[in-house]
């Protein structure tokens, strides 16, 4: 039995941590002994993995039960009771009240209307390729192109003013930080809520032509609820875009054969976007909790035991993927798990897909000597974060 989660990627800074590996090899449903004392279950392996994220008895409530740590976070005290439901934070609820909610989102970020939004987005990363070049290297990769190309795009369309962008970057860095106390973490929470209601708020006085307005004019949302699902939308439009196109340039410098391969076969882009998005799987960790006793894959997980899902593991199990382990962007990687699965599958995904062929394919077509500045081994992973990637990434051309 694991004792606690492993974190540390001990093969390459790309797979899963070997011994998740091996567990998913002997038993891809596994119990999990949490640092303080419960027993839950790590789910590994593809097919489980998959199953586990649309099943309705693994409930993403956090307000059924105490949730465990599974890995030792400095100054987080033990839980001895449920976390409250925050309002408009729908990733956290099940049906109904995820339906609801979500609901009014899904018109926002139809395929349709993301095709409608690609002119703007290629301008954009154009405008920060054009900024880069001027620039004399080495530069960082993720603070000059990685995050501000999502960070552009995503506060054009909620219509979060660029200008606070360090505000809420640096707030939305500490709350996604592992090891940072209670107090931190509900600080930095607490500055983006404050900033997103009083934004909000605005918003409901005086809509404008932006997608917060228009679920301000929704009178069946409360303030509070519509804070709810800005903080969620701007929290996940930049961070997880952004670790991505900087990881996965990172990933394509390690791996110069397929960089090469794309740089021959420019429409190949699409598919490597999938591929990298399943061999790097940034948002690697999901949480649910089992509101009944389920037999799963051969086992039995009780009632109330946390249940943990590790996306990057099952995107690299040998079982679904020939040569899992290996990044092929000539790979047909369709049906990976980084978006997710079932009803919490992420509503932005093609939003993310659209910046990210927008952003490999401007790199390498403008900067055909894209190399590291450094020896790969001092770059600075993020393992101390929620969602993974690289803290900086510097480069040369």
């Amino acid at each position: 039995m694991l004792h606690g989660l492993p974190m540390e990627r001990d093969v390459t800074p790309f797979d899963p941590p070997s011994e998740i590996t091996k567990v998913r090899e002997s038993r891809p449903v596994s119990p999990m002994l949490f640092p303080d004392g419960h027993e839950g279950w790590l789910i590994t392996g593809y097919e489980a993995v998959r199953q586990a994220l649309s099943d309705t008895r693994f409930s993403s409530r956090q307000d059924l039960g105490i949730i465990h740590v599974p890995f030792p976070t400095p100054g987080m005290p033990e839980m001895t009771e449920p976390v409250p439901q925050t309002p408009g934070l729908f990733i956290s609820m099940d049906p109904p009240d995820h339906t609801r909610l979500r609901r009014k989102l899904t018109g926002a970020f139809t395929v349709k209307r993301m095709k409608a939004l690609e002119e703007g987005i290629h301008e954009i990363t154009e405008r920060q390729l054009d900024a880069l070049a001027e620039l004399t290297p080495p530069v960082d990769l993720v603070q000059e192109f990685a995050l501000p190309v999502p960070s552009l795009v995503i506060c054009e369309l909620l219509g979060v003013p660029y200008e606070d962008r360090d505000t809420f970057q640096h707030n939305s860095s500490k709350f996604m930080e592992r090891q940072v106390t209670l107090e931190d973490k509900m600080a930095a929470y607490m500055a983006m809520n404050t900033y997103l209601y009083e934004l909000c708020a605005t918003k409901r006085a005086e809509p404008a032509d932006d997608l917060l307005s228009d679920l301000a004019r929704d009178e069946d949302l409360s303030l509070e609820e519509l804070t709810g699902m800005a903080f969620l939308l701007l929290l996940a439009g930049h961070e997880t875009t952004a670790n991505m196109l900087a990881l996965g340039t990172f990933a394509l410098l390690e791996h110069p054969g397929q960089l090469a391969a794309l740089r021959e076969q420019p429409a190949l882009i699409p598919d490597a976007v999938e591929e990298l998005l399943r061999y790097l799987a940034v948002g690697d960790i999901f949480f649910r909790y089992a509101a009944e006793d389920v037999e799963f894959f051969g086992e039995t997980i009780r009632e109330g035991s946390m249940v943990v899902l590790s996306l990057l593991a099952g995107n690299h199990d040998p079982a679904r993927y020939d040569d899992a382990d290996s990044l092929d962007v000539h790979r047909n990687a369709r049906g990976h798990l980084a978006f997710g699965h079932g009803v919490h599958q992420c509503l932005g995904q093609q939003l993310a897909r659209i910046e990210m062929r927008a952003g490999f394919e401007g790199l390498l077509r403008r900067f055909p000597s894209l190399h590291l500045a450094v020896p790969a081994r001092e770059v600075k992973l993020r393992t101390d974060m929620n969602i993974y990637g690289v803290h900086a990434l510097p480069v040369g051309w």
